[in-house]
């Protein structure tokens, strides 16, 4: 099947038909960096960042833009709240978004703009506004004139009669109609501004993201991107704005991720369930993080506890304990499996389903762990045990690829490993000198048959994550991930 994606725009499913295939033009709404970026933020940053890597595994040449705005009412206030000048705020957490960013696996998109370096874009758009009747200048700002677009709405499934109703006036605004919104604030005493041709102020938010997505995609491009929240208004204001001022329908394809939650309440800071992405990875492994946020389909809400994360570890650890005892084996691969290669494309044919997707991997990891347990067993037959080398080899390196599609299982396996026996003999009170003392003590009970006292070691260890293997050369140990 080819790929089909659910657009918001329509509310069902459609093939995915870029405008210049093989070229795809996507734009996702990034962050507004005044704070720390939470476990919502990583949620959208995995969602399309999975959409980019699998379009181009696709065989499409992705141009990924993700803005930064980095001038906004809530930059403004905390900085004031610091007393920090609101651009190194600015700068700060940036930093900090794209160190959480790339600690989850992300790949940094092609282009990344900030609201700041596009304010010629901006007003360049918003005159064309003023000049075609859909906007107006008011008390040193400029507000879009929601009326003046028949189909506003159109993304969001709004009437304006419901939008109406339910507006609220704020007595000192300048806008003709409680509806309109604005494009270019009049600036206030003590707040950044830039000139224009209406007076000082700086751009509103809406318009930041339809200035940026023309200059760097077109007056129309494929995909747009974003968390539901955007829906309404923001992603409804940028059709309004961009549809008005081009004539044209900016998107193609709208496509937002669900909402996570905490514990099946909203995330809220006065709840105290509110984790930033720091938060997490203080306690949790990155991977992890990413691993539990790709087992549901990115439209669906999704509820988040640490007990989830504890799993998510102990699937991302069996992949890579496999991924390690295949590496000792001096073999190459026997290419890829083909008929998983062939289940994983439905998969994420199917709307990006990488629910789906990890099931599949999740499936193929234990066929071939009971494979590799298996193969010792086979050697006095070498025709079964070719067949089975290579079954399990193909399979393995199949793994690999198609996890790093979704930017899964990039480390080295012995380094996760070794870090992994390290973590469990914390957690089991226990050193290496007084493990290898224990691996000694087994050795020689089991020297004199004292199978007693040997299992007992055996038992006594188990009990605590440790798994004993008895081989030719001896006892080895590794990390039991049930």
């Amino acid at each position: 099947m080819a790929l089909v994606v659910f657009n918001t725009l329509t509310q069902k499913k459609e093939p995915f038909v870029p405008l210049n295939p093989p070229k795809v033009g996507m734009y996702v709404c990034g962050v507004t960096v005044y704070d720390l970026c939470h476990i919502g933020h990583a949620r959208a940053g995995v969602v399309f960042d999975v959409i980019s890597r699998y379009l181009r595994f696709s065989g499409y040449d992705v141009t990924y833009v993700r803005n930064i705005t980095d001038i906004d009412d809530k930059i403004i206030q905390r900085a004031n709240e610091r007393g920090v000048s609101w651009d190194g705020l600015a700068a700060t957490f940036t930093d900090a978004l794209h160190d959480d960013m790339g600690k989850l696996g992300m790949a940094d998109p092609d282009i990344e703009p900030k609201a700041t370096d596009h304010i010629v874009e901006m007003l360049a758009m918003i005159g064309t506004l003023v000049e075609k009747g859909h906007a107006y200048e008011s008390g040193g700002s400029v507000w879009f004139a929601v009326k003046s677009f028949a189909p506003y709405g159109v993304l969001s499934k709004r009437e304006l009669d419901d939008l109406m109703a339910g507006a609220r006036v704020d007595v000192n605004e300048a806008k003709h109609d409680p509806l309109d919104f604005v494009l270019w604030k009049g600036s206030k005493p003590g707040e950044p501004s830039w000139e224009s041709p209406w007076g000082p102020g700086r751009p509103g938010w809406h318009i930041e993201c339809s200035a940026m997505g023309k200059k760097y995609l077109g007056e129309i491009f494929d995909i747009h991107g974003g968390g539901k929240d955007l829906v309404f208004p923001h992603h409804e204001n940028e059709i309004a704005q961009s549809h008005a001022c081009s004539g044209v329908a900016p998107v193609r394809y709208w496509l937002h991720n669900g909402f996570v939650t905490v514990n099946e309440e909203k995330m809220s800071k006065s709840l105290g369930n509110f984790f930033t992405i720091r938060d997490l990875m203080a306690n949790h492994d990155p991977e992890a993080l990413r691993f539990f946020l790709l087992g549901a389909h990115y439209r669906s809400p999704m509820d988040f506890a640490d007990r989830y994360l504890v799993e998510s570890y102990k699937s991302v650890a069996r992949f890579y304990d496999l991924f390690a005892a295949i590496d000792t084996m001096d073999e190459s691969s026997a290419g890829d499996d083909a008929g998983m290669v062939d289940a994983f494309t439905r998969a994420m044919d199917d709307d990006f389903n990488t629910a789906t997707a990890v099931a599949l991997l999740n499936g193929e990891l234990r066929r071939l762990n009971t494979l590799r347990f298996d193969l010792p067993k086979m050697k006095k037959k070498p025709d079964q045990y070719r067949m089975g080398l290579e079954s399990l080899l193909a399979g393995t390196a199949t793994v690999r690829r198609l996890g790093g599609v979704l930017g899964l299982f990039t480390r080295k396996a012995a380094d996760f490993v070794a870090e992994a026996k390290a973590k469990k003999l914390v957690e089991a009170g226990l050193s290496a000198d007084e493990l290898d003392g224990m691996l000694v003590a087994r050795t020689a009970a089991r020297g004199r048959k004292d199978f007693t006292t040997s299992d007992r070691i055996r038992d006594e260890l188990a009990a605590k994550g440790i798994l004993l293997q008895d081989g030719p050369a001896g006892t080895d140990w590794s990390v039991s991930f049930e």
